[in-house]
């Protein structure tokens, strides 16, 4: 009898959300990257999550390691509208050493070989692996439908990047038809695409299996003792040398106004977090957090409008250019190209330029941030000026090597211990 539901009805997700994101530096101290906030109410792994649940996936598996706290309850409050009694689903995977007492997860595909009989339980045909640590809008409907008509025994998400960029990421050669021929992580010399010899094809780290193909390898593998039983390093070469890995292209299932680029963005360092959500504040951005037609999910606090007081020479509460979420309080303050996370307050006199201010963060009268991150429920003292003398900036806080400075509590602590 042939099964006639849609393929994400057949499909689950399982989102790997276990990384320690320390190229983030101290805004992974108290959480794993994918919890960590983005563009003004969301963290970051819900992208990934929306990005299921819109393309009619409800069927999803987070595993979580390092610090999963901040993770497990952000889910727990913002998704937790799954109905069992509708076969949908969201569980949290923490490391447990449900396999033996000694291994917590070793690698990215001994997280989803620790889970086998969870994933057993849920009587899928498909498994799409996610990356939970990215920003990006993607019909995972549309790789999963060319996954099965290619009959591959992997289907890779991939990029279209300059070759001399592709270095950073784990690379594949491909032939005409989209056959994966080599799968090299992080080359030297990264191999062009056939039609352009500049550009080079860069793993998203999305997969798509049948769930009883990736099974038997995952069994496989965690018999292997010289294995690091990681998709990347260990199953997918294995795929392409002895089975059929077919590329998919982001550009084909990326979610996007007609006409505008493809966006895909990682996050992982503080520059990077900083330019992916100041873009955020241009007149057209290139990622479209207003598309109701795909929106990103995410928990949504009850809170107040944002606020705007004082109308005086030099005492004006206003922005400009800026993005500011609920529960904020613009007192005094001038904002430039900045964006301010839920219940942010300011004070009089204080200016906050090309700053991303995260949550419940006070900043005092006549402080200046220029450039900064602010981290979760810092206070900024009256008077403090950051982001204009990075030799002075750097006795106090993070400076890194473009000029971004990363301001937390204890950093506040030192600089006011100092004065």
């Amino acid at each position: 009898m042939t099964d006639e539901r849609r393929l994400t009805q057949r499909a689950m997700a399982f989102v790997l959300a276990g990384g320690r994101g320390s190229r983030l530096k101290e805004l992974t101290d108290r959480r794993v990257k994918p919890a960590v906030y983005f563009g003004g109410k969301a963290r970051i792994i819900d992208f990934a999550l929306s990005n299921a649940l819109n393309s009619g996936i409800r069927r999803m598996a987070i595993a979580t390691q390092y610090k999963a706290h901040s993770l497990i309850r952000h889910c727990q409050r913002g998704w937790n509208f799954f109905r069992a009694e509708r076969n949908e689903f969201l569980d949290i995977l923490p490391a447990s050493q449900r396999m033996d007492d000694v291994h917590w997860y070793r690698g990215t595909a001994d997280a989803v070989t620790q889970n086998i009989d969870i994933v057993d339980s849920y009587d899928v045909d498909y498994v799409i692996i996610l990356a939970g640590d990215h920003i990006y809008k993607m019909d995972y409907e549309m790789m999963l439908r060319q996954h099965v008509q290619s009959k591959a025994d992997v289907t890779v998400g991939c990029l279209t990047v300059p070759r001399h960029e592709a270095s950073a990421f784990g690379v594949m050669a491909t032939d005409a038809g989209g056959r994966i021929t080599s799968f090299l992580e992080k080359p030297a010399d990264p191999p062009g695409t056939p039609e352009d010899a500049t550009k080079a094809l860069a793993s998203m780290g999305i997969y798509v299996f049948n769930w009883k193909f990736l099974r038997d390898l995952l069994r496989r593998d965690a018999d292997d003792t010289g294995s690091s039983h990681d998709f990347g390093n260990d199953l997918i070469p294995e795929i392409v040398r002895n089975g059929k890995a077919m590329a998919h292209r982001f550009d084909d299932s990326c979610v996007r106004a007609e006409g505008a680029p493809s966006y895909w963005r990682d996050v992982g360092t503080v520059d990077a977090f900083w330019e992916a959500n100041i873009d955020l504040t241009d007149f057209t951005p290139e990622l479209d957090l207003w598309d109701r037609s795909w929106p990103i999910w995410t928990y949504s606090e009850s809170t107040p409008p944002a606020k705007f007081i004082h109308d005086e020479k030099d005492r004006r509460g206003m922005a400009v250019s800026s993005m500011v979420s609920g529960g904020c309080i613009i007192s005094g303050t001038e904002v430039r190209n900045s964006l301010l996370f839920t219940e942010v307050r300011t004070n009089s006199f204080a200016v906050l330029d090309h700053s991303v201010v995260l949550p419940h963060v006070v900043v005092n009268r006549s402080a200046r941030l220029r450039k900064c991150v602010v981290d979760r429920g810092v206070v900024i003292p009256a008077g403090l000026v950051a982001g204009e003398d990075p030799v002075e900036d750097a006795k106090f806080f993070r400076v890194t090597e473009r000029g971004t400075t990363l301001i937390t509590q204890p950093m506040v602590d030192k600089w006011e211990a100092a004065r």
